[in-house]
């Protein structure tokens, strides 16, 4: 494992989110290893989803496929943020149109039935996938146009809200108001499931680490339902004990956090949980964000994914606005969402070019 001290000059994005502001920002994009790419398409023709996060040799695969072809500084291994309930035996199937579908938790019985024991062995191919991805990353080879050692190995999970909101809908929903009338209506029962789901996301969280992950990101993607008392008893709280658990085993190891939709609650977030980088999602004002957080926090975003999808002056425009809104300060260009599958190859190709290439 990398200390602070120890990192190389050509991990840019090692070295940003370790607090250094680099110029140009170092760059990746959520979903950057998806259904825009041809070479994605094609592997995904030979498995179901469950089967390509499940198996080492097409999850490696996956997740290199960006890097190949952009050269991006970090690589987010491939996987799902459903991984860690199906470990503990809730049915989950990925049907093709609608999204996930799990056996929904909606009683003490249901919630009995999860096994978190489960956990280390089912995962175990994830963590195989890490563990080669690391060797590959860090290697003495360059990786397509990445050059060998330049790109951080960056491993996740969803948080526990947005996890439970999954687990208690059984599925996809735009509002989750089964699982919000459960934490008000049912609270005893709702806590146990977050208090399982935070104990079990860090322990999980600390394997992939452990496994080769040099930095590690939580997906809370529906954190924006939440009333700002909410919000901090099911947001910020579980992912300031996450984080300090991942720092009493990893204390070099940064934590990336994601609140999506936060809106000015993102501020406090970033102030109370811990997190060494707050990623902002399409809504956030950048400068104003950037006023309300400390310095000590990098930021990562926040592009609107609709701008690589029209590509052109338009999104170049866009990219070189976010990009420069960080200068002087540690940044990580990203979207502040992932890549829309059907964004043209070469608007993505083009934004890499402009955030790297043009000049302030």
């Amino acid at each position: 494992m990398i200390s602070k001290t120890e990192i190389p000059p050509s991990k840019r994005l090692l070295r940003t989110l370790n607090g250094e502001a680099v110029w140009p920002p170092p760059m990746w994009l959520m979903r950057q290893a998806g259904r825009f790419l041809p070479e994605f398409r094609a592997m995904r023709a030979r498995a179901d989803f469950l089967t390509r996060c499940m198996t080492p040799d097409i999850a490696t695969e996956l997740t290199l496929q960006p890097i190949r072809r952009f050269g991006m500084d970090g690589a987010i291994l491939f996987s799902d943020i459903l991984i860690l309930p199906w470990a503990m035996g809730q049915s989950l199937e990925f049907v093709e149109g609608t999204g996930p579908v799990l056996g929904a938790i909606r009683s003490e019985a249901d919630l009995a039935k999860l096994d978190p024991a489960r956990i280390a062995e089912v995962t175990a191919p994830v963590l195989e996938t890490l563990s080669r991805l690391n060797g590959i990353l860090n290697g003495p080879d360059d990786i397509g146009v990445a050059k060998a050692g330049a790109t951080t190995l960056l491993g996740f999970t969803g948080s526990p809200f947005t996890v439970a909101c999954y687990m208690v809908e059984g599925g996809g929903s735009r509002e989750f108001a089964i699982t919000r009338t459960m934490a008000f209506s049912e609270p005893a029962l709702f806590d146990r499931l977050m208090a399982l789901l935070t104990e079990q996301t860090a322990t999980y969280l600390c394997a992939q680490i452990e496994a080769g992950a040099e930095a590690v990101m939580l997906f809370d993607s529906w954190a924006g339902l939440l009333s700002p008392a909410e919000f901090r008893k099911h947001v910020i709280a579980p992912t300031r004990q996450i984080v300090q658990t991942i720092k009493a085993r990893y204390p070099s190891v940064r934590v990336i956090g994601f609140p999506r939709l936060g809106g000015v609650m993102v501020a406090e977030y970033a102030r109370e949980t811990g997190v060494d980088v707050l990623a902002l999602d399409t809504g956030a004002d950048f400068a104003t964000v950037r006023s309300m957080v400390p310095e000590h926090v990098a930021l990562q975003g926040n592009l609107d994914p609709v701008a690589v999808l029209a590509g052109g002056e338009a999104m170049r425009r866009e990219a070189l606005a976010v990009r420069n809104a960080g200068r002087g300060r540690a940044h990580v260009f990203n979207l502040g969402h992932g890549v829309l599958p059907q964004t043209p190859v070469e608007h993505v190709a083009d934004l890499v070019k402009t955030v790297r290439e043009t000049e302030l």
